[in-house]
């Protein structure tokens, strides 16, 4: 009988403190090389030599290890499986299917458990390459059907460079089965599978970066308006404990308009990660009118997981966001949140005794920070096609303090901030976006693309709500001065268009069948509405209209739900009921010339 050979160890563990480890190593270890650390197999990877002590960081709990337990090396870095079967699944933040785990060992987990990341199936494979075609990094090969949303292409690996000597047929193999042979120069053949392994700390090469130019449609009018966010962009999302940062990524995660969803709940409370779980099968993609799970991969690492995993989940999330967008694919990637991230960079600092910065902070959390950012991206890929990867970050500042290291950090290397803002939440306003305080970097260079798909004064009219707004906020401060009553009608009216434009445009109701979700010619068409109404108001009050006259005809309670009554493909009805407003305001200015009988 053949006998399985265990792995020698390569050292022994000396030193234990929480999530990181010290061993004396025997063995060749290298940096950030992956490892199993004691009996239980524990996951780790080594982020410091010095001589022969090797200093581990262990993604799971370390209950139970004591020194003198082995060290196993692995000789690889710590890497995620890419292949067909990433898509409808659910991940923890190394890579191992929770639903898998949970049908083989109930819904607790054990130290040391590992399951094999993709499905072991068949996949029906679609050769796109023939016998004796010269093979680049990133030539497709051929492809898959890995859900009835998405193609998966299967590419030439970086690195693969050759003329293709064999070819599967059409048919049916398991991902590890050998799909083509490449003789690489020199003579040597590789054969290649449907499979590759990639180091989760580097970034995966491209031919070349694009500027971000194209809007990325979030179907949210507020964000889209005044803060819009271009694919292949970053957005930074603070907001303090409350103001409803989860529930807005999960409406961008819903409706944006990316081909591919990475969401990765990063030391998010259980309860909330727990509803993503249970919500995200039964969704459907507004589109294809298919499970939106068929395009979407999920990465679950809540607080109650080990705190050093929190750290690895990130990067997990961004390498098959990379894999995606290699394919040709716009991938949208929503960590929820980059906070909980640095608070695990800071107590696996402390553990090493590293000196801090910023509130106990290591002094390399704004180069992580950018690290991370950067790896976002439109660009063409090794293949020639244009792929695009767009990072959105939420951010919880403890007491919603926006000048915390963290968000100011972040603020620094991305382009987009949408601030949520606590007096907003407690009055009820949804999304609470403070318009005040957030903006965009892409909005000029995204503006042309708007304005092809929902009218040529797109630019205009969110420069003339701007304003409104702005001389809403003005007015407010006088107003708890001297009182509404002191200001002429003018005046009152700016507060009056200003409440519209609030009501009726910048709040979303993200369980509204139809207001949850805003296509652009809605959005424009609602947001002309709301200032040409300003304007022919204010008109009419110059003309000698009393403001009481204007308020009378108007019916603020219709107009406001119009967002929720009128559907996205009703869009004329909104011109319609402005014409109808005009009209009256007119007659009104008209009966206001008259002379007296």
């Amino acid at each position: 009988m053949n006998s399985i050979v265990e792995p020698s160890p390569a050292g022994v563990l000396t030193w234990i403190s929480g999530p990181v480890v010290k061993a004396k190593v025997s063995e060749s270890i290298s940096a950030l090389e992956q490892v199993h650390v004691g009996e239980p197999r524990l996951t780790g990877e080594v982020i410091a030599l010095d001589h022969d002590i090797a200093t581990i960081e262990v993604y799971e709990e370390t209950n139970g290890l004591r020194p003198g337990e082995p060290l196993f090396g692995t000789g690889a870095p710590l890497s995620v499986l890419l292949g067909p079967g990433l898509l409808a699944n659910t991940y923890d933040g190394l890579q191992r299917p929770l639903t898998v785990m949970r049908d083989e060992q109930g819904i607790y987990l054990r130290c040391g458990s590992q399951a094999e990341a993709l499905p072991s199936r068949k996949w029906s494979f679609s050769p796109r390459a023939r016998r004796g075609d010269a093979i680049r990094p990133g030539s497709l090969l051929g492809v898959v059907p890995e859900t009835p949303l998405i193609e998966h292409r299967i590419l030439a690996p970086p690195g693969i460079e050759g003329k293709l000597t064999e070819i599967a047929a059409q048919g049916e193999y398991a991902a590890r089965d050998t799909v083509a042979t490449i003789e690489i120069l020199g003579g040597d053949r590789r054969s290649l599978t449907m499979i590759e392994r990639w180091p989760i700390r580097s970034e995966r090469p491209v031919a070349g970066r694009l500027e971000p130019s194209r809007p990325l449609i979030t179907g949210q009018r507020v964000l889209d308006t005044f803060a819009p966010l271009a694919k292949g962009g970053t957005a930074a999302m603070p907001g303090p404990f409350g103001a409803g940062k989860t529930i807005l990524q999960q409406s961008l995660a819903k409706w944006c308009d990316a081909d591919v969803i990475i969401y990765v709940g990063c030391g998010e409370r259980g309860n909330e990660m727990a509803e993503v779980l249970d919500e995200f099968p039964h969704l459907t993609d507004p589109t294809s009118k298919r499970p939106l799970m068929e395009r979407t991969v999920l990465i679950a690492n809540t607080s109650n997981m080990p705190v050093a995993a929190r750290e690895a989940s990130i990067y997990s999330a961004i390498t098959i966001a990379e894999y995606y967008r290699d394919q040709g694919y716009g991938v949208a990637l929503f960590a929820d949140s980059t906070s909980r991230w640095a608070e695990a960079l800071r107590e696996i600092s402390g553990r090493l005794e590293e000196m801090p910065a910023e509130e106990g902070y290591p002094a390399y959390l704004p180069s992580r920070i950018a690290a991370f950012y950067e790896r976002a991206g439109r660009v063409t890929t090794l293949g020639g096609r244009e792929g695009s990867v767009t990072i959105v970050g939420a951010i919880s500042p403890p007491g919603g303090d926006l000048t915390e290291p963290v968000t100011q950090h972040t603020q620094r290397y991305t382009r987009v901030f949408w601030a949520l803002d606590r007096d907003l939440a407690n009055a009820r306003h949804y999304p609470a976006i403070n318009w005040r305080t957030s903006y965009s970097l892409y909005a000029e260079v995204v503006a042309a693309s708007w304005s092809k798909l929902a009218g040529a004064d797109w630019q205009a009219l969110r420069s003339m709500a701007a304003q409104i707004l702005e001389q809403d906020s003005r007015l407010e401060q006088f107003v708890r001065l001297v009182g509404v009553q002191a200001l002429p009608d003018r005046q009152r009216w700016i507060l009056d268009a200003a409440r519209l434009l609030k009501e009726g445009f910048l709040q979303q109701n993200a369980l509204h069948a139809v207001d949850a979700y805003c296509i652009p010619a809605k959005q424009v068409a609602l947001l002309r509405f709301f200032v040409e109404l300003h304007q022919a108001g204010q008109h009419a009050i110059d003309a000698g209209v009393p403001l009481e006259r204007v308020r009378e005809m108007l019916d603020v309670r219709r107009l406001v739900q119009m967002k929720e009554t009128v559907g996205n493909g009703e869009s004329d009805q909104i011109g319609q009921t402005f014409q109808q407003l005009k009209s009256k305001l007119e007659a009104l200015v008209m009966a206001g010339r008259k002379p007296n009988a």
